[in-house]
């Protein structure tokens, strides 16, 4: 492959055809400006969107980004917002590091502004090489390389990178590269990503459609279901605990803060033993008559967490807990054992 010089060797015209179609076919999302506009796109909408999307679906992400808009509208108001209030809001979406990065940089830049350079943008906590470029691009119109997911299958084909893409990273960035085009940077990153997303697709890839396809050596080959290599993913480790659903007869459930530090830091959470491979068991919170009433299986990222759930009533909230019957603050793993409780006291429950 050669991608030296000007939009890569036999690839003229690529960004100009792709930004072509994308006129024609982006998708309407809420935090973008539609090509054509006269409005200049917002940073702290286009980041807000770039951080919950990472290993984030956009149906998901479109109604979260929505209701965060309408609690804080600008950078300043979430600055202003307590963390807890960030990361319960931010229940649900997973990769909750990236909401305590989110409150850290909004105090950034409340305070300094909003940084006017792809290397500044770096500078801020939580933005890496990714969202820098993509902010920078879209927001701030300077010619940055954007490569996410979407693009690296793109590039892959394109320019029929026969290694895997991880292997192959300086080859990719180098075709990202020679590919972006210093005018329109922030519609042709945003259209590579449409291409990818609906076009371009993991498997069965709509070639037919494609508007760069004549530009593309996997299709010259007949290798777009074969490009990009896949590598067969590593069985993830398992890791194990108890998580203990303590109710009070009101039905508010006992909860805790859980340690700004590890998993969750920061969250609303249950008590629970430590999380490792093996398992591990530090006792209930309370004494009290706890139930074995399942196991919850919830996969993250680099690990598969196994969990036993133990229920029981109870009277007091010993220290460091407390009782509550707001649980939208709950990430999704301790909503399924307090659901899977709820389940199993129904079922005692009914005459």
């Amino acid at each position: 492959m050669s991608v030296a010089g000007g939009e890569g060797r036999g690839k003229d015209g690529f960004a100009s055809a792709l930004l072509d179609w994308y006129d024609d076919h982006a998708r309407i999302l809420p935090w973008r400006v539609p090509p054509g506009s006269d409005e200049r796109p917002d940073p702290y909408r286009v980041w807000l969107s770039e951080v919950m999307l990472q290993q984030t679906t956009v149906a998901t992400v479109r109604p979260r980004f929505e209701r965060f808009l309408e609690r804080w509208p600008t950078v300043s108001d979430l600055a202003a917002a307590p963390q807890e209030d960030v990361l319960s809001e931010w229940a649900g979406l997973g990769y909750y590091a990236r909401a305590r990065n989110l409150h850290a940089c909004a105090k950034v830049v409340a305070e300094q502004g909003w940084p006017q350079t792809e290397e500044g943008l770096r500078a801020l906590p939580g933005l890496g090489t990714y969202t820098a470029a993509a902010v920078a691009a879209i927001a701030l119109a300077e010619r940055a390389v954007v490569i996410d997911g979407n693009v690296e299958r793109v590039v892959a084909r394109i320019f029929a990178i026969e290694r895997p893409v991880r292997q192959a990273g300086a080859e990719v960035r180098a075709g990202a590269a020679a590919l972006t085009p210093a005018a329109r940077p922030g519609d042709y990153a945003q259209a590579m990503m449409d291409l990818g997303a609906g076009v371009c697709r993991p498997k069965r890839p709509d070639c037919l459609l494609c508007p760069v396809r004549p530009f593309c050596d996997a299709a010259a080959r007949g290798l777009t279901e074969e490009l990009p290599v896949r590598v067969p993913k590593k069985p993830r480790p398992v890791r194990s605990g108890v998580v203990y659903v303590g109710v009070r007869p009101d039905g508010a459930v006992l909860c805790e803060r859980r340690a700004e530090n590890g998993l969750y830091g920061g969250m609303l959470g249950l008590p629970s033993s430590d999380w490792k491979e093996g398992g591990a068991d530090a006792g209930a919170p309370v004494a009290s008559d706890w139930v074995n009433v399942g196991e919850v299986e919830h996969g993250l990222t680099h690990f598969i967490l196994k969990l036993t759930v133990q229920t029981a009533r109870l009277g007091d909230a010993p220290s460091g807990t407390f009782f509550t019957d707001d649980l939208s603050g709950l990430p999704t793993v301790f909503r399924r054992c307090v659901a899977l409780a709820s389940v199993h006291a129904a079922a005692n429950d009914a005459p």
